[in-house]
């Protein structure tokens, strides 16, 4: 497991490098290259996997680790992640992270030195809900309670379990476990951002076109581009009311209110600087903001990521707990 920590971390000698400019500093003398149209080029393959957590770990009061500290964490969480399942439990019905290189530390990992992924408030936490959030969250947890057991119903599963909606594909795009890899390609007027879990392509207009009307809703939101200097900004409107802070249908009940502000910037040949700004008035008494570096991978791009809803997974979990729900009210005959 060691030696797979340090070639996916100090391969080409970035660990240093990395963690020198992960808190936000760009290269002083690096040059953005630029398309024909003068727009700054954040095309290629991009990848966000990080061991920052999302909020600030309780016990911690500052805004950053040192590069030791981070070293050592992702030493231990990459030995975490090695550990094998005990043969013939429930845990090890899943594949096997590891040997199919799916474990962060086998990622190129975009570092940070950051103690969390949310950088406003500056406590590195949530901001509290307001009253209008407490009862819509309330009132989701009571018809999620009436509505039985998760595995009673397709309809009870996460969005992500379904295979609808994971986290990677936002907005916004925070990183997981593994498929952590995206796309982006820009023509006139028009940017594409390929996600590589669920295979997603989320086109998103650069050309001043309205947002939809409110009344239409989809799953990953109205999305509209603009620049602000070299830096894409991308707003965010219309989202589906299952779609939780980063994408898997969490517990947050979030308003017809919500908009959520993107903001990609090159800060140098191999990193992006990436944040999101989550506005909900009716749900948080403040917005919030998560910022966080895409490193770039030219080494491997794409990968197949075969989930659709309906898949044998979803089937599995629903006829197992059938056959559990019929050997608990079978009569055991001597």
């Amino acid at each position: 497991m060691r030696h797979r920590f340090i070639a996916a971390t100090a391969l080409g000698g970035f660990v240093i490098a990395f963690l020198l400019v992960s808190t936000g500093a760009a290269q002083t003398n690096y040059k953005v290259p630029r398309l024909p149209d003068g727009h700054p080029d954040l095309q290629g393959f991009w990848n966000n996997t990080t061991y920052t957590p999302r909020e600030r770990p309780k016990g911690i009061d500052r805004e950053l680790f040192t590069k030791e500290e981070v070293v050592e964490q992702m030493k231990r969480a990459a030995s975490d992640e090695a550990e094998q399942t005990t043969p013939g439990t429930v845990a090890d019905v899943h594949y096997d992270f590891t040997q199919f290189g799916l474990d962060r530390s086998q990622a190129p990992l975009a570092l940070n030195l950051r103690t969390s992924l949310i950088v406003d408030p500056p406590d590195g936490h949530l901001p509290p809900m307001n009253d209008e959030g407490k009862r819509r969250t309330a009132a989701r947890a009571e018809a999620r309670k009436r509505a039985g057991a998760i595995t009673d119903a397709a309809q009870n599963q996460p969005l992500s379990v379904r295979c609808i909606l994971m986290d990677r594909d936002g907005p916004p795009m925070l990183a997981g476990a593994y498929n952590n890899n995206y796309q982006i390609v820009q023509s006139p007027g028009t940017v594409l951002i390929l996600v590589e879990m669920l295979h997603s392509p989320r086109i998103i207009p650069l050309d001043a076109r309205p947002q939809l009307p409110s009344s239409i809703r989809q799953i990953e939101g109205s999305s509209r581009a603009r620049w602000d200097g070299d830096t894409l900004v991308v707003e965010t409107t219309n989202m589906f009311d299952r779609n939780g802070v980063g994408g898997n249908g969490g517990g947050q009940a979030l308003s017809d209110a919500l908009k959520i502000t993107e903001r990609f910037t090159r800060v140098d040949a191999d990193r992006l600087e990436y944040s999101a700004t989550i506005d909900d008035p009716k749900t948080y008494t403040r917005p919030f903001t998560l910022q966080f570096p895409w490193r770039r991978d030219s080494n491997y791009g794409m990968f197949e990521y075969a989930c659709h809803e309906g898949n044998h997974s979803l089937f599995n979990i629903l006829s197992g707990a059938r056959a559990d729900d019929r050997a608990a009210t079978s009569t055991v005959r001597p």
